[in-house]
């Protein structure tokens, strides 16, 4: 099991290179296991806005289709409680407030792996970051 963080999907979508080739290929091989993966609704927005911006919002709506028909994606619930996680961690560690949404989801849910190409998660105690390439 591990947390996914946007840039995987993001990748996928955009990069016609080794980047978005090797994010298509995990994503392929994170489909055919029968584990769960953990993302939140800000994977979905950030997603969606940003390949929005990239290549309109038909493609937009396409990929969020994907990630939402993923059978073993599962999305982290962000409600009140969660934000005084983030509030914490941004207290701790200093990270940026979509960082510790991202955190507290993954923390939420007791995931260990955050699958994420973001170095601002190494060195945090609650996660072991780890990237595709």
């Amino acid at each position: 099991m591990s947390y996914l963080d946007s840039n995987l999907f993001i990748y996928a979508a955009l990069y016609d290179d080794d980047r978005g080739e090797k994010a298509r290929d995990h994503i392929k091989m994170l489909r055919e296991e029968d584990e769960v993966h953990y993302t939140s609704a800000l994977t979905f927005d950030e997603v969606f806005w940003i390949v929005k911006q990239e290549k309109g919002e038909e493609s937009a709506l396409e990929v969020s289709r994907a990630m939402l028909e993923m059978r073993n994606l599962k999305f982290v619930e962000v409600n009140t409680s969660l934000l005084w996680e983030c509030y914490k961690l941004i207290e701790r560690y200093g990270l940026d407030p979509r960082d510790s949404i991202h955190l507290a989801c993954a923390s939420k849910v007791n995931e260990e792996i955050m699958i994420s190409e973001d170095e601002d998660f190494d060195g945090i105690d609650e996660i072991k970051r780890k990237w595709i390439l």
